[in-house]
């Protein structure tokens, strides 16, 4: 890092820089993002390849007065640079230091908490409409890619922005940074779209011809370049962004800040609803990550970055996520009814293999998982067997189609829910804390929770071999290497199994958790089932284990509101058993981000931790008269 970084501690620090500094600065800043990333882990292609944005609308708006608001939040390393936050960056997603998205508690300048796409435009016009109501004269700014402008709740926002309320189009900007990438590689009919805005020929030849005269008259050249800012429309048709109300310019060169800045001011001069389509490229100025954009969306850990990522190694145990590709691509071998949906996330879900083998049975229906569980319903009213593959925190955003679509019709579709329970460093937006609650409230919907990966393997079957639709949860990472029977066998249906026999104390485990609570069962000498089930509860093992032990203790990697040890609890009263229950969950708070572990034992759901809990509730001897009394 040379002299221009060092001076930037906030957006007005930028805005005093000439502009011609400005290049210099976004190579300093893009080196400053490499080396910080080779470091933390984190985000990489997305956050390169907004650099010269980031810069440029900071050097144009006034900040944090006007309103950034960055859809997803995969693309603020430089904006967390540039806003204060550069001596920090070291600490990125670790336990105790800054977020790896935007939170609106962590500075000014993150103006809206983001995490999960498409929600930036919303948010955008809801401060652009306070701003008018309370007399501000501010603008509001969304960033949103091409990814997350596939998903309806970008175009429910646009349809509503674009329209007169009471006569007046708030003044906001949506800014498409069109880099024709996701996390893969982007599909649709909007792709499409946009692709053909991309290559207008007749654009495209005016343009060149434009340079090669007026290359030599540096004043009619920066004429004619303005010129093409403002005039555009007369040589590209009028586009869907200006049916909906926008005014819409580009696409520009997302790299150029030459362009950039000047396009942005007279954008901001304007009122109303404007739309600026900036083209970029994923990864610039990094040749590795430009030239392999999925590979490089996100680093895992530490990397050289003259190397690039290390070489992919077998890890020595498969993760869940790698179980449920495997799975998907046997049981679609023995079963031709099998379809595979993913809302955008092929790789994240294990499905390239299944992908491969199996193209015609494989859905990616972009970043619209509303869209996503509906049609999977559509699939299973006509005979089809759908497995959804889908992290459990964006379930959340198809919950109403889960409940009126699927399960009011008892439709048989597979939610294959990755990433349950904690997930580290991309922390609580993406955690899968609520998924057991929010299913097992549903009728006709079943919750599985296995704990390791051949355990998983056969709760995979025993979901697809249901006639209704079935949730498996199970979490990020490696389990604990179990041998994995490649037959396809499933579970006794809602029943439990027990691991080990004590006394005393009977732990009820739902999940991975279970080999925490086996460790601590051993020195406690407890009993210990495996749940399997969270839906149909296993009521015949609770009540056989309350009858034969003094207490109970229900162990989960989810919410306690709502959850397993809940649903223990229903069972005891509808039976009219007075057994005392403790119950151990992720607290009721947001858990931060940090190493999973660290997380699960501050949680006090290692196995110390629920050794302790039980012996601060129970005590470590055999009686139980001190609690009861």
């Amino acid at each position: 890092m040379t002299g221009l970084l060092q001076k930037i501690d906030s957006p007005a620090d930028l805005r005093r820089l000439p502009r011609a500094e400005l290049p210099a600065l976004a190579a300093e800043l893009r080196e400053f993002v490499l080396q910080t990333v080779s470091q933390t882990g984190g985000h990489l292609g997305s956050n390169l390849g907004t650099v010269e944005l980031t810069i440029a609308l900071h050097y144009v708006f006034d900040t944090p007065r006007d309103r950034l608001v960055w859809d997803v939040g995969h693309q603020t390393y430089p904006h967390k640079v540039l806003t204060g936050r550069r001596d920090r960056m070291h600490t990125l997603r670790q336990l105790g230091g800054i977020g790896g998205f935007p939170k609106r508690d962590e500075s000014e300048y993150d103006t809206f908490g983001t995490a999960h796409s498409s929600t930036s435009i919303s948010a955008a016009l809801g401060m652009a409409m306070a701003a008018q109501l309370k007399g501000e004269p501010r603008k509001a700014v969304a960033i949103i890619g091409d990814g997350a402008m596939s998903a309806g709740m970008a175009f429910e926002a646009m349809n509503n922005a674009g329209v007169p309320h009471e006569g007046v189009v708030p003044d906001m900007l949506v800014v498409l940074n069109d880099n024709d990438m996701s996390i893969s590689p982007p599909v649709g009919a909007l792709n499409k779209y946009l692709a053909r805005l991309m290559s207008g020929n007749f654009y495209a030849a005016a343009r060149e011809g434009a340079k090669a005269v007026l290359k030599n008259a540096p004043p009619l050249f920066e004429l004619a370049r303005r010129f093409e800012e403002h005039a555009k429309g007369m040589v590209v048709p009028g586009t869907i962004f200006e049916e909906f109300g926008f005014n819409y310019v580009g696409p520009i060169d997302g790299h150029d800040l030459d362009a950039l800045i000047p396009t942005l001011e007279n954008l901001r001069a304007k009122k109303g609803a404007q739309f600026l389509h900036v083209v970029t490229k994923k990864g610039y100025g990094y040749k590795l990550a430009e030239a392999d954009p999925v590979k490089y969306h996100a680093a895992s850990g530490k990397f050289n970055p003259a190397e690039g990522f290390p070489k992919a190694v077998a890890p020595a145990k498969p993760t869940f996520t790698q179980v449920f590709g495997q799975w998907l691509c046997d049981m679609a071998a023995a079963d031709d009814k099998l379809v595979a949906i993913t809302p955008a996330m092929r790789e994240g879900s294990g499905m390239v293999e299944f992908h491969k083998r199996f193209p015609k049975r494989y859905h990616d229906v972009g970043i619209a998982e509303q869209h996503a569980v509906t049609f999977a319903a559509g699939l299973a009213c006509e005979g089809l067997k759908p497995v959804v593959a889908i992290y459990s925190t964006f379930l959340q955003r198809g919950y109403d189609q889960l409940i009126h679509d699927v399960a009011l019709q008892k439709l048989p579709v597979v939610f294959a829910l990755d990433r349950g329970g904690l997930v580290g460093a991309d922390g609580p937006t993406h955690a899968g804390a609520y998924d057991i609650a929010y299913v097992r409230c549903v009728p006709h919907c079943s919750m599985l929770t296995p704990s390791d990966e051949n355990e998983c393997r056969m709760a995979l079957t025993t979901a697809y071999q249901a006639d209704h639709a079935v949730a498996v949860r199970y979490p990020r990472g490696s389990g604990v290497g179990a041998a994995i029977d490649p037959a396809l066998k499933a579970w006794p249906w809602g029943k439990g199994v027990l691991r080990r026999q004590g006394s005393r104390i009977a732990v009820l485990a739902f999940g991975t958790l279970l080999h925490p609570a086996l460790a601590a069962a051993e020195k406690l000498g407890a009993t210990v089932a495996d749940m399997r089930f969270v839906k149909p509860l296993d009521e015949e093992l609770v009540l056989q284990l309350a009858r034969s032990h003094e207490a109970l203790v229900t162990v989960e990697e989810g919410c306690l509101m709502g959850g397993a040890g809940s649903a223990v609890l229903e069972c005891l009263a509808a039976h009219g058993l007075a057994v005392p229950v403790l119950t151990l969950g992720l607290p009721d708070r947001f858990v931060e981000h940090g190493d999973p572990a660290r997380l699960l034992a501050l949680c006090g759901l290692d196995a110390a931790g629920i050794e302790a809990s039980i012996v601060q509730r129970f005590g470590a001897r055999p009686s139980l008269a001190a609690v009861n009394a």
